[in-house]
């Protein structure tokens, strides 16, 4: 590996993490401090004025809620949708189904944009590919003048019947949109998304178009701040994919970014399994805002396009699967109508944040009722380089509790109860409801106050095994700085087993490979590139697909033969049984292709044995009631050594909290290795 830097910058909704890996000394260095939600450039420059040579950095790897933040808060484009005549409800009709069947009240959600904005043109292909009726393009030219007499247009969506088939009028509609109306942002649905179904496809282009402009203005400011340091071409963003980006390749397809930042502990996760071989791992990121859950099973993190923004709304690009709910330590405590006590998800963020931060903050939160209970300390959060205010927190805690009738630790302990039940349920989804048993599993804390809850988390969702990796508090930005760019390219090219044409289909997939390589090349990347072909296929007439990875580059007589026996193979190991003879429908072809980078590697901890020497004590409240617990320093661990419940876990960025009758050892590489 060459000498080189590489920083991994995580922008969350309270801390913004760095980790930096020097390759030339082989050290990795890892800091955060809080984020600036008003603009979130600043917290970077912030952090990045730690670095002592910013000109010795060769590549920054940056992920960033900007996307996921104009979706949830719908601060976005106002937008026009073009489609094909008789089809422009299409995104208001939505689907069949009903959040809640017997629910009056239930409001369907709606569209990013309003009917009013919506225009249909003439000109149609058949679900064959067939030109039905020529396109017409005068249309087009009058709704390009009525959209500039609007005036309060700010981006268009175009997604036209058929068009994964030909798009030929799509790509037709832009063009002549973009001479009529110079620099207007448009999304046209065969680049964001060339796959059937329509409302999805309609909505994914939409919610591109949506956020085109808001990304691109951000994109913009970040590269003239960054440009100024004189790193502005060494910066690299995450996609939902895990993959990295450039950020005018990033500003183009604005929708891959939905899901940027929590990607990086996924991605760190799988690095994890390969490192430590734990084939299946269940990842538990709790920072300040949210906690997020994912999957890494047979060392593979698991990418999904099932993704909604709100029910009913989705995008359909391709992202890592996760599920994400508003339980942090930000999470502030309150009482309902019933009398009970609730967590989140309203968070007291990084301004004012908790009442400990001593920031302005007056109500309880999580971190607040854990230093209640002696679980952080005070005088070393982050190391000791922000003092909390230990007053602050029992005030506010004592709020709480005169409501509820309890003394202070218990309802500090309450609030720490609910918040791990409702971090519960995002386990259980990711688990459980997906056929997955807890037992199989290791659980990997990550975030600032992943570690703070490991052991609870453990004992109530019935994981025997957990994990704290190194860097746990910059877990994401350590992911980011293991992370390779990342293309995904996929389209509908629906065929039938009895008449399948070899020809086609293998002239649609060398099209998606050379545009994915393209795509890459285009943004810069010029190393090796690995490319991952796959398919979806289905019994005829079913109404879901499985996936099927696919090596071959061609698909010959004997390809195709072996396709439809694994289709039958998978199908019997994912149901239960499969119907040799019938009829295979493959519905969709994908690609990835990957610019590998060469990774950091990771140094092996000194032999060592017994248990290390403990930095002191303190009193921790437990559920059987207060015990004198002793504290130890990560940084002094060795391999091998192993730690007794009750104790504490002390580093920079976070704290692990181990109860009684659980242990810890150390790995070869220095993670904690947790069981009951």
């Amino acid at each position: 590996m060459p000498d080189r830097k590489i920083i991994g910058i995580d922008i969350g909704g309270t801390f913004t993490d760095f980790v930096s890996y020097d390759a030339a000394t082989g050290t990795i260095e890892n800091w955060k401090n809080l984020t600036t939600p008003s603009e979130p450039i600043e917290g970077v420059l912030q952090g990045l004025g730690q670095v002592e040579d910013v000109a010795s950095v060769d590549k920054i790897r940056l992920g960033t809620t900007i996307a996921t933040n104009a979706l949830l808060t719908r601060r976005g484009a106002k937008v026009a949708y073009v489609t094909t005549t008789g089809f422009r409800d299409v995104p208001f009709i939505q689907r069949g189904d009903r959040r809640s069947h017997y629910d009056i009240t239930w409001i369907k959600t709606k569209p990013l944009m309003k009917r009013a904005d919506t225009y249909e043109i003439g000109g149609r292909f058949s679900a064959k590919g067939e030109l039905v009726t020529a396109l017409d393009e005068a249309a087009v030219r009058e709704l390009a003048a009525t959209i500039k007499a609007d005036g309060t247009i700010e981006a268009i969506a175009v997604c036209t019947l058929f068009s994964y088939i030909d798009p030929s009028h799509e790509q037709r509609i832009r063009d002549i949109l973009a001479e009529e109306l110079p620099g207007m942002p448009i999304s046209i649905s065969y680049e964001v998304l060339p796959k059937w179904k329509e409302y999805d496809r309609a909505s994914t282009t939409i919610a591109d178009a949506y956020l085109k402009p808001i990304v691109s203005d951000n994109f913009h400011r970040m590269q003239k701040r960054l440009d100024a340091i004189g790193i502005g071409d060494r910066i690299g963003v995450i996609k939902s994919n895990g993959g990295e980006s450039t950020l005018k390749g990033a500003a183009e397809a604005p929708v891959q970014m939905t899901l940027s930042g929590p990607t990086g502990a996924v991605v760190a996760t799988r690095v994890l399994s390969e490192l430590t071989g734990i084939k299946n791992l269940v990842t538990f990121d709790m920072g300040g805002t949210s906690t997020d859950c994912s999957t890494v099973v047979d060392g593979m993190e698991h990418v999904t396009t099932s993704f909604e923004i709100e029910w009913g709304l989705p995008i359909q690009i391709p992202m890592i699967d996760i599920h994400t709910i508003g339980a942090g330590g930000g999470s502030i405590a309150w009482i309902d109508k019933g009398g009970m006590l609730r967590m989140g998800p309203q968070s007291a963020g990084a301004a004012p944040g908790p009442a400990c931060y001593g920031r302005g903050g007056e109500n309880a939160t999580v971190t607040d009722a854990n230093v209640v209970l002696g679980r952080i300390n005070p005088d070393y959060f982050l190391g000791g380089k922000m003092k909390l205010d230990a007053e602050a927190a029992h005030r506010a805690v004592k709020t709480v509790a005169d409501q509820l009738g309890l003394e202070v630790d218990a309802a500090a302990f309450a609030m720490v109860q609910i918040a791990n039940n409702n971090m519960l349920g995002a386990l259980r989804a990711v688990l459980l409801q997906r056929g997955l048993d807890p037992r199989d599993f290791s659980l990997v804390a990550s975030g600032g106050a992943g570690p703070v809850h490991i052991c609870d988390l453990m004992d109530i969702a019935g994981i025997p095994q957990g994990i704290v990796p190194n860097y746990p508090g910059q877990f994401s930005a350590f992911g980011f700085i293991m992370t390779d760019a990342r293309v995904d390219r996929h389209r509908t090219v629906q065929q039938i087993s009895k008449y399948f044409d070899g020809a086609r289909a293998t002239a649609a997939m060398t099209e998606l490979v050379d545009g994915a390589i393209a795509e890459l090349v285009s943004q810069g990347y010029q190393q090796k590139v690995e490319i991952y072909r796959s398919i979806e296929a289905r019994y005829f007439g079913q109404n879901h697909e499985l996936e099927l990875s696919f090596p071959a580059n061609q698909f010959t007589e004997e390809t195709i033969a072996n396709l439809w026996e694994r289709f039958h193979e998978e199908h019997q190991n994912r149901f239960g049984f499969s119907i040799p003879g019938e009829t295979i429908e493959t519905v969709n072809l994908k690609v990835v292709a990957v610019a590998v980078s060469e990774k950091p590697k990771m140094r092996e901890l000194e032999k060592g044995e017994g248990t290390p020497a403990s930095s002191g004590s303190r009193k921790v409240r437990f559920e059987d009631g207060w015990h004198d617990v002793k504290t130890y320093d990560r940084g002094t661990f060795k391999q091998g050594q192993t730690v007794a419940g009750p104790a504490i876990v002390e580093e920079s960025a976070s704290v692990t909290i181990l109860q009684p009758k659980q242990t810890l050892r150390v790995d070869r590489l220095g993670n904690l290795i947790i069981s009951a």
